[in-house]
């Protein structure tokens, strides 16, 4: 049993998690073998996210403190993993883990301070990455600028072809 000061230091804990991630994945680890849980830990230390396991009370308080609604998902054992980096990190780790993994369950999430369904952590998830979505945003910003280019292009060259075919003209009838 937990003092009442380890209590409020988790607590603190937890409110820095909802404070500070720009992403929280509540999953239920119930079942998961301790290699499985082990190769879960170290994919979430390599996307750069957290895997906090805490007493549902607690994050129920946290959740409550925040103006979330999380009590439908804090049943039966419950864990936080989180970004403070990337929304997206916390939910592919999980979402990739778990398809693996028929035990471990998405239960809901935070995402940018709103509370989410597990199939909108699912969804967020399948996005590709921020930098395929820039890329992609870019080359459409790009593609109309290049058409004008060319189409520019294409005037000019044709008011060229034409004064060059009057000073071919002119140099004919001088000679």
């Amino acid at each position: 049993m937990k003092t009442k000061a380890e209590k409020a230091a988790q607590l603190e804990e937890i409110r820095k998690v909802f404070a500070d991630s720009k992403s929280i994945v509540l999953v239920n680890f119930n079942g998961l073998t301790v290699a499985e849980d082990t190769e879960l830990r170290r994919k979430v230390r390599e996307a750069e996210t957290e895997y906090t396991v805490y007493k549902n009370t607690l994050i129920a308080i946290v959740a409550k403190e925040a103006g979330l609604d999380l009590d439908a998902s804090l049943s039966q054992n419950t864990a936080l993993c989180s970004s403070a980096k990337d929304a997206v990190a916390a939910c592919k780790v999980i979402s990739e883990f778990a398809k693996k993994h028929d035990k471990l369950v998405i239960k809901s999430g935070v995402v940018e301070g709103k509370a989410v369904s597990a199939e909108e952590i699912k969804a967020l998830a399948a996005l590709p990455p921020k930098e395929v979505l820039v890329a992609k945003m870019l080359g459409s910003l790009n593609a109309p600028i290049s058409g004008l280019v060319r189409t520019l292009h294409g005037t000019i060259a044709k008011v060229v072809y034409a004064l060059d075919a009057v000073r071919a003209e002119k140099e004919k009838q001088s000679a």
